[in-house]
């Protein structure tokens, strides 16, 4: 829609072959489908699909290109919404030193979105999280597991973010846009 650095490239989609909620690979499994069917030995931006931004991600990509792992992160404002998703503690470079998932107790209202940069150098532990049985579902999972291994920093996503993954927030993100 914009241009840009994209713009008249192929787009390559790629089939897991799970027809079922009992068979699919999971989010993280799904990444590590697309590295090996693809055969990726580079970079990679992962945006999940039930993600909606109404910001342009330049800086973000800018960013990425600096800082290595970067995850988008964005301020819900709100300790009570921010159970329904990650919690994050960051030091005062932006790194990630702390992450839970659905936390009873959240130390902040910044959570991490499902915007993920992941150099070339990664691509081995995103290979060691799957070979180890780790939970292939809920990308989140993977940066909790990185985050001790390798620096992950974050970068602040403005504007509007909506999570659409639930029928609550679609319905929303249908008056906001309509």
């Amino acid at each position: 829609s914009h241009g840009g650095a994209y713009a008249g490239r192929p787009l390559r989609i790629w089939n897991d072959g799970t027809l079922t909620n009992e068979d699919r690979l999971g989010a993280i499994g799904d990444i590590h489908f697309v590295m090996e069917k693809a055969k990726i030995g580079d970079e990679m931006i992962v945006v999940a699909g039930d993600n909606l931004f109404n910001s342009d991600l330049s800086d973000y990509v800018r960013a990425a290109q600096q800082k290595g792992v970067l995850v988008g992160v964005y301020d819900v404002k709100d300790l009570e919404e921010i159970r329904k998703y990650n919690n994050l503690g960051l030091d005062a470079d932006g790194r990630i030193v702390f992450f839970e998932e659905k936390p009873k107790e959240p130390r902040s209202t910044i959570t991490a979105i499902a915007l993920y940069h992941y150099p070339r150098a990664t691509l081995p532990l995103i290979r060691q999280y799957i070979a180890e049985g780790n939970n292939p579902d809920q990308p989140g999972r993977l940066v909790q597991w990185l985050y001790p291994r390798i620096a992950c920093y974050t970068h602040e996503v403005k504007g509007l973010w909506l999570d659409i993954g639930s029928k609550e927030t679609y319905e929303e993100a249908q008056r906001l846009f309509a």
